[in-house]
């Protein structure tokens, strides 16, 4: 990944703003890695997918990640922060490969999950039908004895394996944070590093378009000189302005 410049942040958040979440972290990605195919994009696991969301947010904002969470049981806001080395390290998946599933007479041959099937989930009414749509999606081929069988011959019992088998193939697919609160109280909170960094860029394009507002109208300056500006010698200016 090339590094970007603020007029790189300010494109990137431009190009996102107006897409759906799944399109928003591969337009993400398509801006920091220009030499991959749209389809390329779409193809690439989740997990896979969020590995390069978090190197790119590790070269945008550092290795720090912080974040905040409710306590389900006292209600209090509880701060936490996460490397995003580690994440990367700690949850390293297996590869593309196809994975293979036999159970109860079945035969399956399974692919991990991609964004395409995300947006399709999302399109979905409820949870039910989304994690449905997901395992089936996931599914290349089913036979018995020999013999291929249609999805739905399968059965919930194997489509939870299924599912179970994807989750455990993709970890990163699907990052769990375990809390502890001061009350005593643990639980689990879902990591989603697409939304998180999303959050970060529109964040800092909103305050270095703020910046360029203010010191365009006292200065008089063109957009790409205050950009070009080291941070440092704009708060300088911005001091000095307000």
């Amino acid at each position: 990944m090339s590094p970007w410049d603020n007029n790189r942040v300010l494109e990137a958040w431009e190009t996102a703003a107006a897409a759906e979440p799944v399109e928003r972290a591969l337009r993400l990605l398509a801006a920091a890695e220009p030499g991959l195919a749209h389809e390329e994009l779409w193809a690439l696991s989740i997990g896979r997918r969020d590995r390069r969301l978090i190197e790119l947010r590790e070269q945008l904002f550092g290795d720090t990640l912080r974040g905040f969470a409710e306590c389900p049981h006292c209600q209090d806001r509880l701060e936490y922060s996460l490397s995003a080395a580690a994440l990367r390290t700690s949850h390293s998946g297996s590869g593309d490969q196809n994975l293979e599933l036999e159970s109860e007479g079945f035969r399956l041959s399974l692919r991990r999950l991609d964004s395409g099937d995300l947006a399709a989930a999302a399109r979905c009414r409820d949870m039910d039908e989304a994690r449905s749509v997901l395992v089936e999606r996931c599914v290349l081929a089913a036979t018995r004895g020999g013999s291929a069988v249609a999805i739905r011959e399968v059965g919930e019992a194997v489509m939870a394996r299924v599912a179970g088998m994807l989750a455990e193939a993709d970890p990163m697919a699907d990052l769990s944070i375990d809390l502890d609160c001061p009350c005593g109280y643990r639980w689990s909170v879902l990591f989603d590093i697409a939304s998180f960094l999303w959050a970060e860029i529109a964040a800092l394009a909103r305050r270095l378009l703020r910046e360029v507002d203010v010191l365009a109208r006292t200065y008089g300056w063109r957009e790409a000189d205050i950009l070009a500006m080291s941070a440092a010698r704009r708060e300088l200016y911005l001091e000095l302005a307000l």
